[in-house]
């Protein structure tokens, strides 16, 4: 693992003691297993960059500067320059462009210029602190132009050149008149860039009812849509106010598990096929598909003396139906519980944590005794 050796609080770069949140935002890096090993010619001129709101670029290193993740670089841009931080070398950046699908041998990547000189950070940190300033004063004027949209978050360029606008809308949005009135406001070049709930979600991040902080503002930078055929798959009851987040939309965590639940019932039959019984037919009502169990009884709107079948029975019986032959009737069957063989030994020699707690002694018999009562003394004379 590759560690900074830079003194806290201060930039690598330039030795400024401000700190912005890019420097410290830890969802986009990536850790380095390879830093120990010498770097072969896979991705020699390659190198991964990391600026805001989960954004990367590929940047050629065409004039050979010994880079080094958490250096902060000028690069090349669309005008003028930028402002980026080193998160990859190396061999490691093959399978990052591989992974997102891009070709390093036909990729054509912008030009890194440069290390950051200290003019460049403070360039580059006077244009952060204008970014909360620009994001209010665009919300004003999209009110004002009654556009059915939310300006989110403001990116401006390492040069102070170009900003980029994050918005949310439902609908289709024609910014042009606003795009004309931030440029004349602001003086610079205006791109405008739609968002999702997501997205927005993870920008402001939260906890999440697992009580750890939510995916898309730790981990998550592309984001796989979910439909309620997940809730479905693993038998999850489609109740919205649980399976939504806090974007509003189904939950990321739903896909997790997913793929475990569709290989485990592969050769499970379809619920909706009835088992035709003597005593009549039998409706499906539940499944526990680990257990490879399935619940039937013979009401189909009631879960009323439900009978208990292996998934091998259910196929078993679905046959018979199929060759028009009626099962007696379905018994339950009983499946034993996988003991727990392994015995567990105290190798340490710690004590037991309840040691120190009083013990209520039982309550001693009273011994019973026969006490004779001595007669009283007749103080009064005769």
């Amino acid at each position: 693992m590759i560690e900074d050796k830079e003194p806290k609080g201060k930039c690598g770069s330039c030795g400024s003691n401000k700190k912005d949140d890019r420097l410290l935002d830890g969802k986009l890096d990536v850790y380095d297993w390879l830093g120990d090993v010498p770097e072969s010619v896979l991705c020699p001129d390659i190198v991964e960059v990391k600026f805001k709101n989960t954004r990367k670029g590929f940047f050629s290193n065409s004039n050979q500067l010994r880079l080094k993740r958490g250096d902060i670089i000028a690069l090349e841009a669309s005008p003028g320059h930028d402002i980026g931080i080193v998160t990859l070398t190396g061999d490691l950046v093959f399978e990052q462009m591989r992974k997102q699908k891009l070709n390093p041998k036909t990729y054509e990547a912008k030009k890194i210029y440069r290390k950051a000189k200290p003019v460049d950070i403070e360039k580059w940190h006077e244009a952060i602190a204008l970014e909360h300033k620009t994001m209010i004063k665009a919300r004003q004027l999209s009110a004002e132009l009654k556009l059915n949209m939310k300006i989110g978050d403001v990116e401006y360029q390492g040069d102070k050149t170009k900003a980029i606008f994050y918005y949310i809308a439902d609908d289709r949005v024609d910014f042009r008149q606003l795009i004309k009135v931030l440029a004349e406001q602001f003086k610079i070049r205006i791109e405008m860039r739609q968002i999702g709930a997501r997205q927005e979600a993870g920008r402001i991040g939260g906890i999440g009812p697992c009580g750890r902080e939510l995916c898309c503002s730790t981990w998550i930078t592309n984001f796989v849509s979910v439909t309620t055929n997940a809730a479905r798959y693993q038998e999850i009851s489609l109740n919205p106010q649980k399976l939504a987040g806090q974007c509003g939309k189904l939950k990321c965590c739903l896909n997790f598990e997913l793929d475990c639940y569709i290989d485990a019932q592969k050769d499970f039959p379809h619920t909706n096929i009835q088992l035709e019984t003597i005593d009549g037919t039998a409706y499906h009502q539940k499944t526990d598909i680990f257990k490879r169990l399935m619940w039937y009884s013979y009401d189909k709107y009631n879960t009323i003396n439900m009978v208990q079948l292996s998934v091998d029975t259910v196929k078993n019986i679905i046959s018979q139906n199929k060759k028009g032959i009626k099962v007696d009737k379905l018994v339950t069957e009983f499946v034993e519980e996988p003991k727990d063989t392994l015995e567990y030994e105290n190798v340490v020699g710690q004590d037991s944590l309840n040691r120190f707690d009083s013990v209520e002694k039982p309550a001693a018999k009273k011994s019973k005794r026969k006490f004779r009562r001595k007669p009283r003394k007749n103080n009064n004379p005769s």
